[in-house]
């Protein structure tokens, strides 16, 4: 699974970063960014709002088995939504990024996103590593599919700011 969407590089995209660095306008450019990452901030919405839902079917308790505490200082979904970033870069390869961050998960949590993607999250029981568990996520995909969806709308929205933008300049 890729770890981020990125729209960069695209020949207008990097034509109209050119214009606008001789063209000399901070405001300009500072206004494309503005719109560009609200172009993004959708999808990241979207991803956050689906690994907040998604569902986790456990194997259940054994005969015998006790709980305890949580490992983790934040609740798990939440944790996992916050890690959901959004960045914008001009320059030589200009464009818009959504991306999981590990470094805003526990440090535990590190691949956490990844396994729920692949439809299997194991892992130990309450920080037992000598117990392990495993979780089933359903429907798998829970990054793909939302991508796959939202990337045709964030596409279609930058190419009209670079419309508005180009007209400008021009």
């Amino acid at each position: 699974m890729p770890s981020s969407v990125q729209v960069l590089g695209t020949a207008q995209l990097i034509r109209l970063s050119r214009r606008l660095r001789t063209a000399g306008g901070p405001r300009l450019r500072q206004n494309l960014a503005r719109r560009i990452r609200r172009a993004a901030e959708p999808l990241q919405r979207d991803l956050q709002q689906k690994i907040r839902t998604q569902p986790l079917v456990s194997e259940g308790r054994k005969a015998g088995k006790r709980g305890g505490p949580s490992p983790t200082t934040r609740p798990f979904r939440r944790m996992l939504a916050g890690g959901v970033r959004t960045s914008v870069r001009q320059g030589s390869s200009p464009g818009a990024r959504v991306w999981m961050d590990k470094a805003r998960l526990e440090p535990k949590a590190g691949n956490v996103p990844w396994q729920i993607q692949d439809g299997r999250l194991r892992h130990p029981v309450f920080g037992n590593r000598k117990r392990w568990a495993s979780q089933y996520a359903r429907p798998a995909g829970w990054w793909s599919k939302t991508v796959q969806a939202g990337l045709p709308r964030m596409q279609a929205e930058v190419e009209r700011v670079l419309r508005d933008v180009r007209r400008d300049l021009e």
